[in-house]
């Protein structure tokens, strides 16, 4: 198979770090490294169109969390917060990435979050990209599981992209058809784990330890983080920077491409 000349990937692998196999695909290869962590059901090929971006100007990871692509799965491992959150600090480790930014999307930026709070994490620039901020007091996360687990029982029996529409009616075909291609891959015990976990665990409590300059990119028309949410959130870290993408759902990226890009203005160093 030729590669597209003008494509930024550079290529996959795998390491081993805090005790399991991570995946990564990696863009760019010259720049600021970047970590990307996507959200609670996207193996880091369905970010690829993202990395394509990012690696026109950083050399940029996508993680497969555990439980998900082709990092480690299945029983035996645990799948809370902390855990993944361990993973990223020891990726980073691994792969001895310096002066590296953290950018997370949904469960991502949580992940984020806790690496950084509780897991030693340094990364001289993070982007918490919509972050859930449920948690125990708080209202539930604006999502039902059922959403997460029958697509992934779909995928798991086999289907095409069309069988997708219902659950992502505004993506592409391309999109639907390369989220059936690799949706059997989340494990459905640790999307469930996560999904709850995502009422249990106090992020907010992590907020005050973000030392590096941090930026918040929040969807316009999603319900993910309301304006009084914003608000206590800017209270917790004043040095925050927000900024809203305002087209956008919570999957920002696929409802307003370029609006996501352009969120992170020269944040990163340089603009994407």
């Amino acid at each position: 198979m030729t590669r597209d000349r003008d494509s930024t990937f550079v290529g996959g692998g795998n390491v081993h770090a805090n005790g399991i196999r991570q995946h990564y695909l990696r863009y760019g290869g010259a720049g600021r490294p970047v970590i990307l962590i996507p959200g609670i059901t996207s193996p880091a090929i369905t970010w690829g169109f993202v990395g394509e971006r990012f690696g026109r100007s950083f050399d940029t990871y996508l993680l497969d969390v555990r439980g998900r692509g082709l990092s480690q799965s299945g029983e035996g491992l645990d799948y809370c917060l902390d855990a993944m959150a361990i993973d990223v600090t020891a990726f980073a480790a691994a792969l001895h990435l310096d002066d590296y930014a953290l950018v997370g999307h949904s469960m991502g930026a949580r992940i984020l979050l806790r690496a950084i709070a509780r897991h030693n994490a340094r990364p001289s620039a993070v982007v918490l990209v919509d972050p859930p901020v449920s948690g125990p007091g708080r209202r539930p996360y604006p999502a039902a599981l059922p959403w997460y687990v029958d697509s992934i029982r779909l995928s798991a029996a086999g289907c095409d992209g069309e069988a997708m529409r219902p659950f992502c009616p505004t993506w592409t075909d391309a999109q639907r058809a390369l989220r059936a291609e690799w949706l059997h891959t989340c494990y459905t015990p640790a999307i469930v784990r996560a999904f709850e976990d995502f009422q249990k665990d106090d992020i907010h409590a992590d907020f005050p330890a973000l030392s590096c300059p941090a930026l918040l990119i929040a969807a316009g028309r999603g319900d993910v983080i309301l304006p009084e949410e914003e608000r206590e959130i800017r209270a917790l870290q004043p040095r925050l920077q927000v900024v809203r993408v305002e087209g956008a759902g919570h999957m920002i990226p696929w409802d307003d491409e370029e609006g996501f890009y352009r969120a992170f203005g020269a944040f990163l160093g340089r603009p994407l």
